[in-house]
C-alpha cells in the first residue's frame, strides 16, 4: 500500500495521484507539483489515503509544496495573461487565414509554456503561427486540437434540461454513447432531441442505460409474438418503464390492440431492436 492524495487541475477534471510526502492535506487545499506539462497548481480532490500499489502509475511523483498566498496570487496573474494571449492568438490566426477556432489559452503555473486549444474541421498547418506566437510571448508554444465534446467541457453552458453541462460539472471522462442506446430507450431519433449543444449524442443517455438493458431482458420487444389471455398476438408498442404492452391479436387483426401488462403474457418469440441504415445515415456524425 502507498499513501497518496488525489489532485485535480480543472473543475470536473480527472483525478491524478501524487505522493503527499509528510504533509496531511484536506479536500480543497491547493498544492504545487511537477507534471508532464511542467510545474502546475492543483486542487486536492481526495485527502491522504492508502492505495494498492497495482492501482498506481509508477513512478508516483511527489508534490513540491503546499500552495502559498503568493502562489494563489500568481494564478490570478496567469489568468489575466491568458486573456491577453487568447486575443493575440485570435488576431494571429486571422492574419494567417487558418481554418481553426480558438477555444482556450492556458499558461502552466510557472509560465514556462503557453498552450492554445482549438477545434478545426481538418488538419491545420500551424507551423508559421507557432513561430509567430513564440516571437511574441518568448515561451514554449503548444497548439492542441480538441474535439467538440472537449470544447463544450472547457467553455460550459446550459443543456436542454436547463442545468449546466454534465461534462463541465462532474464528468471527469466522457463515456461511450451510441445511437442504439437512444433506440433501446424508446427515444425519438431526432438529432435535435438526442444531441447536446456540442452536436454529439447527449452524455445523459448513458445514465439510465443499465436500467433499460435490465428491463429489455424481462419485457417483450416490438414485433414479439406473445400468448395473452385473449390468445396469441404481436406486440406493436411497449412502455418499458410501466411494463404495459399493446398487442395486436391474431384472431382480431383489425381491432384495437389489446393493452396488457408484461407479467400477464407469455413470450413465444421475442422481437429485436435494430437501427436501420436510413436511421444511421440520418444521424451520421452525432455519435
Amino acid at each position: 500500500m502507498a499513501e497518496v492524495i488525489g489532485v485535480r487541475f480543472k473543475d470536473a477534471g480527472r483525478v491524478y495521484y501524487f505522493d503527499p510526502l509528510d504533509y496531511k492535506f484536506e479536500k480543497g487545499q491547493m498544492v504545487i507539483l511537477e507534471t508532464v506539462r511542467g510545474v502546475e497548481c492543483g486542487t486536492v480532490a481526495q485527502e491522504n489515503k492508502q492505495v494498492a500499489e497495482e492501482e498506481l502509475v509508477k513512478p508516483l511523483k511527489p508534490i513540491i509544496r503546499p500552495a502559498t498566498d503568493r502562489d494563489i496570487k500568481q494564478l490570478a496573474i496567469n489568468a489575466e495573461k491568458e486573456k491577453k494571449a487568447f486575443e493575440i492568438c485570435q488576431q494571429k490566426i486571422a492574419a494567417h487565414k487558418l481554418d481553426m477556432h480558438l477555444v482556450e489559452a492556458e499558461y502552466t503555473f510557472d509560465c514556462s509554456k503557453l498552450l492554445f486549444f482549438y477545434t478545426a474541421p481538418n488538419r491545420v498547418d500551424f507551423r508559421e503561427l507557432v513561430k509567430d506566437l513564440a516571437s511574441v510571448f518568448r515561451v514554449r508554444i503548444e497548439l492542441r486540437q480538441i474535439g467538440v465534446r472537449d470544447e463544450a467541457k472547457m467553455l460550459g453552458g446550459l443543456g436542454i434540461c436547463g442545468r449546466p453541462f454534465c461534462c463541465k460539472e462532474f464528468l471527469a471522462d466522457f463515456q461511450p454513447v451510441s445511437i442504439r442506446m437512444a433506440k433501446e430507450q424508446g427515444l425519438s431519433l431526432n438529432p435535435v432531441k438526442i444531441s447536446g449543444t456540442c452536436g454529439r449524442l447527449m452524455c445523459c443517455l448513458k445514465y439510465e442505460q443499465a436500467a433499460y438493458e435490465h428491463l429489455l431482458k424481462h419485457t417483450p420487444k416490438v414485433g414479439a409474438l406473445v400468448e395473452t389471455s385473449e390468445g396469441k398476438g404481436t406486440v406493436v408498442d411497449v412502455n418499458l418503464l410501466t411494463g404495459i404492452l399493446k398487442v395486436r391479436l391474431e384472431r382480431r387483426p383489425d381491432a384495437a390492440p389489446l393493452v396488457v401488462n408484461r407479467k400477464d403474457c407469455k413470450l413465444i418469440r421475442d422481437g429485436q431492436i435494430r437501427v436501420d441504415k436510413s436511421e444511421m445515415e440520418a444521424l451520421k456524425g452525432i455519435e
